[in-house]
C-alpha cells in the first residue's frame, strides 16, 4: 500500500490541475499515444471526467423515461396484455437496478479523480492501464489484480 500513496502523491504533485476545463478534451487516439509518463496527466483525467460525467447523465436520462413510462399505467383489459406488461416493468426495474448499481461506481470513480487516486490500483497502486480504463472507466483494479480478486471470489463462494 506505501507505493500506492507514493504513486499517488507524486501524481497529484505532478498534475494538481485536474478541473481544467477550458481545454479542448483529448480524444481516445491522443491519450493511447500518449507517453507513459503522462499518465493520469490533468489532460487525461479531464477526458476521463468527461466521459464519466457522459454516461452517469445518460444513466439518469434512461431512469428518469422509465419512471415516466411505469406511470403511465394504461389499464388492459385483456390478461395476457397486462401480464407481458407486468414482465416488461419487470425487466426495466431489473436494468435500473443494474444502473443504479452503476451510477454509484461512476460517483466513485470521480470521487477518485477528485482525491488524484483514479487510474492506479487499489491492490497493488500499479497504474491500471489507459486501455483497460478506456474499455471500463469504473475499473478499481489493474487487469492481474482483477483476475486475483475473481479467482479468490470464486473460491470463497461468492
Amino acid at each position: 500500500m506505501h507505493r500506492f500513496a507514493t504513486q499517488q502523491s507524486l501524481t497529484w504533485r505532478r498534475y494538481p490541475d485536474t478541473m481544467n476545463t477550458e481545454k479542448k478534451l483529448l480524444t481516445e487516439e491522443e491519450i493511447l499515444a500518449a507517453p507513459e509518463d503522462e499518465y493520469m496527466s490533468p489532460d487525461q483525467l479531464a477526458f476521463f471526467r468527461a466521459r464519466l460525467t457522459a454516461e452517469r447523465d445518460g444513466l439518469l436520462n434512461s431512469a428518469r423515461s422509465t419512471t415516466e413510462h411505469l406511470q403511465d399505467n394504461s389499464n388492459m383489459a385483456d390478461p395476457a396484455d397486462r401480464a407481458t406488461q407486468e414482465e416488461d416493468h419487470a425487466l426495466e426495474l431489473r436494468v435500473r437496478d443494474r444502473e443504479r448499481k452503476l451510477l454509484h461506481k461512476i460517483d466513485e470513480a470521480i470521487a477518485r479523480i477528485d482525491n488524484g487516486s483514479y487510474g492506479w490500483c487499489e491492490e497493488s497502486g500499479e497504474p491500471i492501464g489507459i486501455k483497460r480504463l478506456m474499455a471500463r472507466p469504473t475499473a478499481t483494479f489493474s487487469l492481474e489484480a482483477q483476475e486475483r480478486h475473481e479467482i479468490r471470489r470464486k473460491q470463497q463462494g461468492d
